[in-house]
């Protein structure tokens, strides 16, 4: 007998988002959607999906708690793993395009422009995180694994500063702020979570004394 696995609508619904980005460069390549310059279009397009897909994984937990829905805990490890693939291609075109495959030119511009300095170290943030995404890694790592993955965290803060540099030099740094903007009001739920955490910690002591 074949039982039918269900696939829940809201993974479907995170698939088609998550690769819809993919899909649309890969179109605009063969249809001629990306421009002048379509290097730098699809560089743009993969750096933005990175980012966003970071913001919204680190969305999930909030989401959960302020809502109740349990199944949206099921939705941040593929949210993670996306955000990784997309900025696995946004360094690759780099690396590629822009660098040749001369490790030397890319150590050089690593070190001479920050902007890139704290790309890459985001990007090399994301790999452990990416590597160790697995309920196997989770049971070898135990706690260490909530630690390590907290990357993240760093990780989006990094790539935010890389976006408003680059932004920057532009002259118009509208999104990088917007983004900046909604990553503080996820640092400051995150914080103000560990500072309740320590106050019940603090407090948990006097309540038994007392009891």
């Amino acid at each position: 007998m074949i039982h039918k696995t269900r696939i829940p609508a809201f993974k479907i619904v995170l698939w088609v988002a998550a690769l819809a980005p993919a899909a649309w460069l890969i179109a605009g390549a063969f249809l001629g959607w990306l421009g002048a310059n379509p290097i730098e279009k699809v560089t743009h397009v993969t750096g933005m999906t990175t980012l966003v897909s970071l913001l919204v994984t680190l969305s999930i937990t909030p989401l959960r708690r302020l809502t109740g829905w349990s199944g949206a805990i099921r939705l941040r490890r593929p949210l993670g793993l996306f955000a990784f693939f997309y900025a696995f291609v946004h360094f690759n075109i780099w690396f590629v395009f822009d660098q040749l495959f001369n490790w030397r030119l890319m150590v050089e511009d690593i070190i001479e422009r920050p902007f890139v300095t704290v790309g890459f170290t985001a990007f090399l943030i994301l790999i452990p995180l990416a590597l160790t995404s697995t309920k196997g890694w989770m049971r070898r790592l135990g706690t260490r694994w909530t630690k390590l993955h907290r990357g993240i965290y760093f990780a989006a803060t990094l790539g935010v500063v890389h976006f408003y540099w680059l932004a920057k030099a532009k002259a118009d740094v509208r999104l990088p702020l917007l983004l900046a903007f909604c990553l503080s009001l996820l640092l400051a739920y995150r914080v103000s979570g560990w500072l309740e955490r320590r106050r019940r910690m603090i407090a948990r002591p006097r309540g038994s004394s007392a009891g």
